[in-house]
């Protein structure tokens, strides 16, 4: 475990915000529109881009990206920013390291866990506008991803529903975090 996990991670000012669920819930959307609706200085700690952009591994436990996501999060929220860290992020895998970043955050923070059935998830997973995505993953890759309502311990998530717009997601969000009532800062 690195230093910066020992200590105490942002200000009372910096919001730490964690987007979880199943592929095609809309994870990485909301986290888009509350960049848009934000501004700047909100950064968005991608699962997939750390994983499989920057490091191209798969997703083990154990895995190098876990440290990766956590020291990029503390990184962002140490020097002021905001932060999204988003991603399918299995419970038995990201748990610990999840539960320790929201420990040491000193200012709000909150967990979102998006439940989207399967059903839905295939349906939502055909309208990705990534063609080669979509050739390379299947209804069959989908189920084995999968996992029903894989919440982390303790209650630390709010469960928001498929019936829950993109919208009405990201104005939540950004109501229950309190950052409607800050002005973002233009870096």
């Amino acid at each position: 475990m690195t230093e910066a996990a020992h200590g105490t991670v942002g200000t009372s000012d910096t919001r730490l915000i964690v987007l979880r669920g199943n592929s095609a819930s809309g994870k990485s959307s909301v986290a888009a529109g509350l960049r848009e609706k934000f501004g700047r200085n909100l950064a968005i700690v991608a699962q997939d881009n750390l994983r499989r952009i920057v490091l191209r591994e798969r997703d083990r436990p154990g895995g190098a990206n876990i440290g990766l996501i956590d020291l990029t999060a503390r990184y962002a929220l140490d020097n002021g920013f905001h932060v999204v860290v988003e991603g399918i992020l299995y419970a038995d895998r990201y748990g610990a390291m999840l539960q320790d970043l929201v420990r040491a955050h000193q200012g709000v923070t909150r967990c979102y866990y998006l439940h989207v059935p399967f059903e839905e998830t295939v349906l939502r997973h055909a309208t990705k506008p990534d063609a080669e995505y979509l050739a390379h993953v299947n209804e069959g890759h989908l189920r084995d991803w999968y996992r029903e309502k894989d919440l982390l311990p303790n209650g630390l998530e709010t469960v928001v529903d498929a019936a829950s717009t993109l919208d009405d997601t990201v104005q939540q969000i950004l109501s229950e975090s309190g950052l409607d009532g800050i002005l973002p800062i233009d870096r």
